[in-house]
């Protein structure tokens, strides 16, 4: 049984509301000013939960605010997408503490992060069975300082069908060929701690796996798609994206462990294709049906993202 495509959430408008949560780790003081300003610029009115500006050591808050500010915004019906402000840590801790039977009595909204979000993504997957999108936050940096990033998560939101096809131009193949499939993935190290959780994926038939992470030696990087591979993340699946591996030390040694982890797959990997944790990265839909052309570096999603 293949992956199937999940349910779109609605796309956004000027004046709706978005709500800013902080499932994993604080941000600094006014680390989130720069990002409202961007949301407000596109006409949307951006609602900070209670828990997402506190801090509690390495997490925003106790992992029942969090928790309860996640599903508070997902529920309340005044409020049309939720992004979260930034990664960090602590997304895992909080996810088994929301009530996932009442969050799928309503209908669901375009949640939007990366890299610690990615456990987050998953849940929302296989709870909800609703689509996300693997984006940039409101407190990174290289998000606020690039025009070109904004404009490609705005698109995303509001006018996906004009950015349903995804050209990378730092793309290369690692094995050639086109495929299709369902996206799913994130921040490999998100994956692999999720392995033999609830939120742990049984099949990934079908599905065009994304992967990317930031600051994990070589030698740590082989070890998380291993325990991926040996818990049958690599079975049966129809293609790879693989993005950014920032901070992981030269790129040749982590691309031979790439290579020799995926090439024996048989199905098209592309590499570095500009998603994760580097600059001008690709925001990407997730649990919708694409085509990946490993030759010529692109994603050529079959609906909008967002519905």
């Amino acid at each position: 049984m293949s992956l199937a495509p999940l349910r779109r959430p609605r796309r956004l408008s000027p004046g709706d509301r978005i709500a800013i949560v902080s499932p994993a780790s604080p941000f600094p003081p006014g680390g989130l000013d720069a990002g409202l300003a961007v949301l407000r610029g596109w006409g949307l009115e951006p609602v900070v939960m209670p828990s997402a500006a506190a801090s509690t050591g390495f997490l925003a808050g106790a992992d029942g605010e969090r928790a309860a500010d996640f599903a508070k915004a997902w529920l309340d019906p005044s409020i049309a997408a939720v992004i979260a402000s930034r990664g960090g840590y602590g997304s895992q801790r909080m996810i088994d503490r929301i009530d996932w039977e009442a969050l799928r009595a309503v209908e669901p909204k375009a949640f939007i992060g990366f890299s610690d979000m990615t456990a987050v993504h998953e849940a929302i997957a296989l709870e909800l069975g609703a689509a996300s999108i693997h984006g940039p936050m409101p407190t990174w940096t290289a998000f606020t300082g690039s025009p070109e990033m904004q404009e490609r998560l705005r698109l995303q939101l509001f006018a996906p069908e004009r950015v349903q096809r995804l050209d990378s131009p730092t793309a290369a193949p690692m094995r050639g060929g086109t495929a299709a499939g369902v996206t799913f993935g994130g921040t490999l190290t998100l994956l692999a701690a999720g392995a033999g959780t609830v939120h742990h994926r049984r099949d990934v038939t079908g599905g065009l796996l994304l992967l990317e992470d930031i600051g994990e030696a070589p030698y740590r990087i082989d070890r998380a798609l291993t325990q991926l591979r040996r818990a049958g993340y690599c079975t049966g699946l129809a293609g790879v994206v693989l993005g950014s591996w920032a901070d992981c030390g030269p790129y040749a040694a982590v691309r031979e462990i790439l290579y020799e982890q995926f090439n024996g797959l048989g199905v098209p990997v592309v590499e570095e294709f500009g998603f994760g944790h580097c600059p001008g990265s690709l925001t990407i839909p997730l649990g919708v049906k694409a085509t990946l052309d490993a030759d010529a570096g692109t994603l050529h999603f079959a609906v909008p993202a967002l519905a």
